[in-house]
């Protein structure tokens, strides 16, 4: 696959590139130029968790999500779909999903709250966000055909409310072809071919930016499902980007990029740095990405406090460059916040060289 450059407003983005998951506005334990200094190109914010806090007058009052984070680069902002799949599909008592959207009431608050298709194109709008994301209906893999073709109905049903609204938006504020956001789409279908392909021809027909893989994208057994990843990629059309939501793991990142992806967010690399457990590469940057490219060091091990080296020798993070395993591991015994810090410096700038190194070997 050729590497693609994806035109923005705050500027292009050369693909593959990782998005840091930045749930609330932050990726937590760093700031906007911890990112930028890591080389950190976009962040995935969520529409529905913002909606809830700081919500969405506070934001705009603030500026935006831009100025509010401090973040000068691209914000991506995701609708909500797969929160309600997390909360409402696995326990109904936090709420419905209906054709009109999905209403949900948090646990531990008496109000409850209303997203439709038309309100999340207009919170992610009011929020400034760079690359939009339509309100889908997202299921597990293992869901009976009939809760995945219910779930493909809403999808298109949803993304057509959605596309008119944000048409309706950029019109009314004059916006041009370079200025506007652009809006993607999500192929929902589980594990079942004709529902993907009915998703997307739909979805095609409605005409959007890019698009993305919706659903939970790992079997019971924690495998990638890359068969049913890689045809939703083979039903989209070359020219458009596709954004592996979900999918963080840096063994994944490299499979689903070579099945054609060019967007990748996760919380998995940052919660993985705060837990203790750091990617390093084992090999040099000019080295292929074959065999056993990657390891994990886990900092709590008693093995590392004597250790002077850094967590990896082929690592240019602050992390890397100023402070040893064995004062990282002392930290981290400490309960001390800037081991947050420095972990997730490391592991967000592992996933930044990841993407860099794929890009070297298209070369």
């Amino acid at each position: 696959m050729t590497p693609r450059i994806l035109s923005l407003a705050q500027g292009p983005i050369p693909s593959p590139v990782y998005l840091p998951d930045a749930t609330y506005g932050v990726v937590r334990s760093v700031d906007a130029q911890d990112l930028e200094a890591v080389g950190i190109d976009a962040l995935v914010m969520n529409t529905f968790h913002l909606m809830l806090k700081p919500g969405s007058s506070t934001i705009q009052s603030l500026g935006g999500l831009h100025k509010m984070t401090g973040w000068r680069r691209s914000i991506v902002t995701d609708s909500g779909g797969f929160q309600a799949y997390s909360l409402i599909r696995q326990n109904p008592k936090f709420g419905t999903l209906h054709e009109k959207g999905i209403t949900f009431q948090p646990e531990g608050s008496d109000r409850k709250y209303q997203l439709t298709p038309e309100k999340s194109i207009q919170l992610q709008m009011s929020f400034g966000s760079d690359v939009m994301i339509c309100l889908d209906d997202c299921t597990h893999v293992d869901e009976a055909y009939a809760e995945q073709e219910i779930s493909v109905a809403r999808t298109i049903k949803w993304a057509k409310l959605c596309k008119k609204e944000f048409t309706r938006l950029v019109e009314g504020k004059k916006m041009t072809e370079a200025t506007r956001p652009r809006l993607y789409a999500v192929v929902q279908g589980g594990g079942y071919k004709d529902l993907r392909l009915r998703c997307a021809e739909a979805l095609l027909e409605i005409g959007f930016d890019g698009y993305g893989f919706g659903g939970w994208p790992l079997d019971k057994n924690g495998s990638l499902l890359a068969e049913i990843i890689g045809y939703t990629r083979e039903i989209i059309p070359e020219e458009f980007p596709m954004h592996a939501l979900g999918i963080g793991h840096p063994e994944n990142v490299l499979a689903c990029y070579d099945l054609g992806y060019d967007i990748f967010d996760c919380a998995m690399p940052t919660r993985d740095a705060r837990h203790g457990r750091l990617f390093t590469f084992t090999n040099p940057l000019a080295a292929a990405l074959s065999g056993d490219w990657m390891k994990y060091l886990y900092i709590n091990d008693e093995e590392h406090i004597h250790d002077g080296g850094p967590i990896s020798e082929f690592c240019d993070c602050p992390c890397c460059r100023y402070y040893s395993v064995g004062y990282l591991h002392h930290l981290f015994k400490m309960g001390d916040a800037l081991f947050l810090r420095l972990a997730t410096l490391h592991n967000l700038r592992f996933m930044v060289q990841l993407c860099d190194r794929i890009r070297a070997r298209e070369q």
